[in-house]
């Protein structure tokens, strides 16, 4: 058995290898389609409309790699994958990309066969319950159990941080993501963990009467959320690390989706390297140098994706906080452009 398990693994690493060495860039220009991984369904994030068109902050990342790639939003896939499916179909190549609310930390950055290309948004752990439980603060759910999703990193960090607090729990950990909130909105748990855009997005999203349940003030770990890539492709992961630094790049220099036609004429140098006036970041990513202009054009700047998904225009109603600008307080600090 334990062979077995190597020599899959060892199969799936060679798979991983034998497609950064064709050149995912490549490949996606050869297919004419960015293959995406993301979640089941994650309103806000990555989830079909009522016309079936998958929509959220994550899968405008995909649309925008699309756009960059190959000058058109509209050629990527989304390829639903729950938390145990989405590394091993990023290893061996079943997607392009993965863009599925995943935490980067060093494990999954160095062990996996994977590698961050950024944050696309930072997030923290935190807690769910019914207002009729009566708790004001996580430190008060000493007996109750908890709802979580298998496979992710909420499972040690709960354990972590109640034995850090001293209090104990039973945790109900289910492996699909719709089977969790489910149980939790059956009462078969008292509370439900996972990260606080999760928590605002199931409350609204998946329970019938939202107002009957509260998120507690606490945030117990730092969840940075990023889209992965496999290792070994650099020329990949620029162009997907340099798609995301493009969106909250323009944000910064105020070019909209909107006025990006306009900011053509600007006279600011960074402005024109970004939107390929003056040429080279498309060379660089060997790209066309209208590269970032269709991202804006065609998917906007990561403050619109933001809003509209997550933000004031949507169901959600997230506050921007860590996820400003850096010049606004908050996290979001674009890389230059040159």
């Amino acid at each position: 058995m334990r062979t077995f398990k190597y020599a899959a693994s060892a199969a799936v690493m060679f798979a991983a290898m034998s497609m950064a060495q064709a050149g995912t860039l490549e490949v996606v220009q050869k297919r004419g389609e960015v293959q995406c991984g993301v979640t089941t369904g994650f309103a806000g994030f990555s989830a079909p409309d009522a016309k079936g068109q998958w929509q959220g902050l994550d899968v405008d990342l995909c649309r925008a790699v699309a756009a960059a790639t190959l000058g058109d939003a509209s050629k990527f896939k989304a390829v639903p994958l729950n938390s145990q499916q989405r590394f091993t179909a990023l290893q061996s190549g079943e997607i392009d990309l993965l863009a599925r609310n995943t935490t980067v930390t060093q494990q999954r950055d160095t062990a996996l066969g994977a590698m961050a290309a950024g944050i696309n948004f930072y997030d923290g752990q935190g807690f769910l319950v019914p207002k009729s439980l009566g708790v004001k603060s996580a430190k008060d759910l000493d007996g109750a159990s908890v709802c979580m999703q298998t496979g992710t990193s909420n499972e040690n960090t709960m354990a972590d941080w109640a034995r850090a607090n001293n209090v104990k729990y039973k945790p109900v950990v289910i492996e699909q993501f719709n089977e969790v909130v489910n149980a939790f909105a059956a009462g078969r748990c008292d509370v439900f963990t996972t990260d606080a855009s999760g928590l605002a997005s199931i409350r609204i999203s998946k329970l019938t009467k939202p107002d009957d349940y509260q998120v507690l003030p606490e945030i117990i770990s730092k969840e940075p959320l990023g889209p992965f890539v496999r290792q070994g492709d650099d020329a990949w992961l620029n162009v997907v690390k340099w798609t995301l630094q493009a969106m909250i790049g323009a944000e910064e220099l105020g070019i909209t989706s909107k006025n990006v036609d306009e900011q053509l004429k600007s006279t600011n140098p960074n402005v024109q390297r970004l939107l390929g006036v003056t040429a080279g970041a498309g060379k660089n990513l060997g790209l066309d140098e209208k590269w970032a202009y269709n991202i804006i054009k065609q998917v906007g700047n990561y403050g619109e994706s933001f809003e509209r998904n997550v933000g004031q225009d949507s169901p959600l109603k997230i506050q921007r906080g860590l996820n400003a600008q850096w010049t606004d307080g908050g996290l979001m600090y674009a890389l230059p452009v040159r």
